[in-house]
């Protein structure tokens, strides 16, 4: 039996999937909770790659009258646009910023107009090679606050909740395989289970331990 000790809640969905608040995304949370009693305008959030900072950025967007871009797109002329449109912008993968200027830009003009700047990166934003130097100093003035990979027992629930989301019963010996041999993020236990889901639904059959093993040793192929 696998057991799930921790005090897990899921908060209302907000243009997505439930979003699981646990210990490796809590002070996260919590942060993101406080809008708009941020020391600044701006937080931003950082992780390994899977760890759910795109899921939360785009959930704050949509419940907040916020946009999602990405930090690759962002450009100096579209800054304008964004403030004026919208009550805040999420600006995701900061470490393939291409454009500093623009970034600045949106900082400054995001502060003035009393917006929301939710950014996410992999490292913090203080470690970015940034060369401008009024860009750095604005990054420095942001709480930045560190999401972690999930461990066994979240992602157990995870896996677990997406299981029931689809009204799917499966066994612990399911769950103890992908928690295994599966995937270990957010972003790729969602996908697991959908795969499942689908493999069941193509071969009339329950997902068992025997389905995973088959889609796990053969992942781009369908079930008979």
């Amino acid at each position: 039996m696998i057991q799930i000790p921790l005090n897990l809640t899921y908060p209302p969905a907000l243009g997505g999937d439930d979003y699981l608040v646990a210990p490796c995304n809590a002070e996260a949370e919590a942060w993101l909770s406080r809008w708009p009693d941020w020391p600044t305008h701006g937080l931003a959030l950082y992780g390994p790659e899977g760890c759910g900072k795109t899921h939360r950025l785009t959930a704050f967007a949509a419940g907040h009258g916020g946009v999602l871009r990405t930090a690759a797109d962002l450009t100096f002329a579209s800054v304008p646009g964004l403030v004026e449109d919208h009550a805040g912008v999420a600006l995701d993968d900061l470490d393939g910023l291409a454009d500093e200027a623009a970034l600045l830009h949106l900082f400054n003009l995001g502060a003035s107009a009393k917006r929301f700047l939710l950014l996410a990166g992999r490292q913090p934003p203080a470690r970015l090679p940034i060369r401008l130097p009024d860009l750095a100093s604005r990054l420095n003035t942001l709480p930045a606050i560190g999401i972690t990979a999930p461990g066994d027992e979240v992602l157990a629930a995870v896996i677990a909740k997406q299981f029931a989301d689809r009204g799917l019963k499966v066994g612990d010996g399911v769950i103890s395989l992908l928690l295994k041999r599966g995937p270990r993020s957010f972003a790729d236990a969602r996908r697991m289970v959908e795969d499942l889901d689908r493999a069941a639904l193509a071969s009339a059959r329950a997902v068992t331990p025997a389905l995973v093993r088959q889609l796990l040793s053969h992942p781009h192929e369908e079930s008979p």
